[in-house]
């Protein structure tokens, strides 16, 4: 599985300089030369998605900056417009509108997209029913509201360059924002790859070029909604392109130690064959931003807290914060689990794999054979759990290398 922006990503690098907009002669495309470095905004409906690539030598990429962004893509354009409709027409009118036609409405929004990717005065036809529903909820022969930058002229409604520009302001803003961040984290930017649906907007793409355009070259391949979806194919035919990726989180896993009262809660403390513990502890297995390869791997060998235990419980958290400490403490999520039967005793071998983008970890009874398994979509706040067992069951964890793990008495 590829993420949307580095799906992008590979296919981009594959297009010659003409498969650019440019409205220059001099059409640029991605340098394939080790150690380039490049933004990739994807720029969908709901959200902004931005991470940085750099290529390595045999046309690998590594991520240099986590996946960020924010969820005021081209559908916060069409709530400014919206509103703007709202306060036109008579109170009320737009939505009785929208719930009585909502095929006239759903229309009259699809002009608004395609009118989207022009920089100039827009003209939209106005529905007849519409006309018709403000005209009979007016007092007045003006039942269409004076807005600045906007006419109402019969059937249609003209909106100038600048008001057209103003649905734009929230999600232009949060872009720059998102993008400022990077070109202030250190990183040497050569290009900003605008891909996506809405990437397909002069107006974005005007405003990315004044905003960044002395510091990087500022591309957008045509037909720039088609680039996910043909990188995703070629991700597939080759997914090592991707050599590593950045941690959207810190991960861990809730484990036991020998209970210290200079460092451990005191209500955390509990006694198991004897030795006092410190329940709910965080132990890591990755930080946030952290590098993964895709082979990347790590083992841990668990054992039971208590003598009579028959099943072990293995829980999986993540946090935005680089060091937690306890699992149940601000910030912190639990994001899977899985039960491994402990009949017959022995310990667990707990393996984690860091492949692709997501992570596997898999139990395995060192004396059964018997495994269980959890996947973890690390790079998105999407979670896939596979797990066999009554999650419900009381069980502990253990681990030769640093006491007990985490479990439930």
């Amino acid at each position: 599985m590829a993420l949307e922006p580095e799906a992008a990503s590979i296919w981009c690098k594959k297009l010659p300089s003409d498969g650019f907009i440019s409205e220059k002669h001099n059409a640029e495309s991605l340098d394939q030369f080790p150690g380039t470095q490049y933004i990739v905004v994807d720029c969908g409906g709901g959200t902004i998605d931005i991470t940085v690539h750099e290529v390595l030598g045999g046309g690998g990429l590594k991520e240099r900056h986590k996946v960020s962004g924010n969820d005021l893509g081209g559908q916060t354009v069409d709530r400014n417009f919206k509103h703007f409709l709202r306060e036109m027409f008579p109170e009320g009118v737009w939505d009785e509108f929208e719930q009585n036609s909502p095929s006239a409405a759903q229309r009259m929004m699809y002009d608004f997209t395609y009118l989207k990717q022009s920089e100039k005065d827009a003209q939209i036809s106005c529905p007849f029913t519409l006309g018709k529903l403000a005209k009979e909820k007016s007092d007045s022969e003006n039942f269409v509201q004076s807005e600045r930058g906007a006419s109402w002229d019969g059937d249609f409604i003209k909106i100038s360059r600048d008001k057209m520009r103003s649905f734009y302001d929230e999600s232009l803003k949060g872009i720059t924002e998102n993008l400022i961040k990077i070109f202030t984290s250190g990183l040497t930017i050569k290009y900003i790859l605008l891909v996506g649906g809405y990437a397909q907007s002069k107006i974005l793409q005007q405003h990315i070029t004044d905003q960044f355009g002395q510091q990087c070259k500022v591309l957008c391949p045509f037909r720039a909604q088609e680039a996910i979806l043909r990188g995703a194919v070629e991700f597939g035919r080759n997914p090592d392109v991707v050599v590593s990726r950045k941690s959207s989180y810190t991960y861990g896993f809730a484990v036991c130690e020998k209970f210290d009262e200079s460092k451990h809660k005191k209500e955390k403390k509990f006694t198991a064959k004897g030795v006092e513990l410190s329940r709910d502890i965080f132990r890591k297995l990755v930080e946030e931003g952290e590098d993964l390869g895709s082979e990347d791997t790590k083992e841990f060998l668990c054992s039971s807290a208590r003598a009579d235990q028959v099943e072990m419980k293995l829980r999986f958290f993540r946090s935005l914060r680089k060091d937690p400490v306890y699992v149940d403490e601000w910030g912190v999520e639990e994001v899977g689990s899985f039960i491994v039967d402990m009949t017959g005793g022995g310990k667990v071998k707990l393996e984690i794999d860091f492949g692709s983008t997501e992570i596997t970890a898999t139990g395995t009874n060192l004396i059964s054979g018997k495994k269980q398994a959890v996947k973890i979509h690390f790079m998105t706040t999407d979670r896939e759990c596979v797990i066999d067992g009554d999650a419900e069951d009381a069980v502990s964890v253990g681990t030769e290398q640093s006491g007990p793990l985490e479990g439930t008495d």
